[in-house]
């Protein structure tokens, strides 16, 4: 078979530094832009992206010749970079998390990632990561979990 034919669909969730509020909202529009454009121009399909003053959702299509972490690093890489340009100390937090998302359920996750400012008025941000974990079936240790 000369092609391969893939539907690598991921959420994507990581938090600024110490998860400090350093996104102002008055740019987390624009940000949201800058990570789909770096999707663009690294053949990462962004389909979703959202979040907060401490922390983004991304929710893309991987090609099958770039691995996960890679795509990870090029997003957090080059948004920091352009965030430092606005906010001077700015900085992603180490790690992420990523979530398989079946074709059945992008919409689902769409509209999550959609109604963040809503969902969080309920929870934090630790509390929203954990259940997610939880959710998936992600092995953690509460220790560790938040660095």
């Amino acid at each position: 078979m000369p092609h391969s034919y893939v539907n690598n669909l991921l959420h994507v969730v990581f938090s600024t530094r110490e998860r400090k509020p350093t996104i102002p909202a008055a740019l987390s529009a624009e940000l949201w832009a800058v990570l789909a454009g770096i999707g663009r121009n690294h053949r990462l399909t962004v389909i979703k992206i959202g979040g907060m003053a401490d922390h983004v959702h991304i929710l893309f299509a991987l090609p099958a010749d770039v691995t996960l972490a890679h795509a990870v690093q090029v997003f957090k890489a080059n948004s920091s970079r352009w965030m430092r340009e606005r906010v001077p100390k700015f900085a992603w937090q180490e790690g992420y998390a990523a979530f398989s998302v079946s074709a059945s359920g992008v919409a689902a996750v769409k509209k999550y990632i959609e109604n963040q400012p809503e969902h969080h008025k309920r929870r934090s941000f630790e509390e929203e990561f954990v259940a997610l974990l939880k959710k998936c079936g992600v092995a953690y240790d509460p220790k560790f979990v938040f660095g």
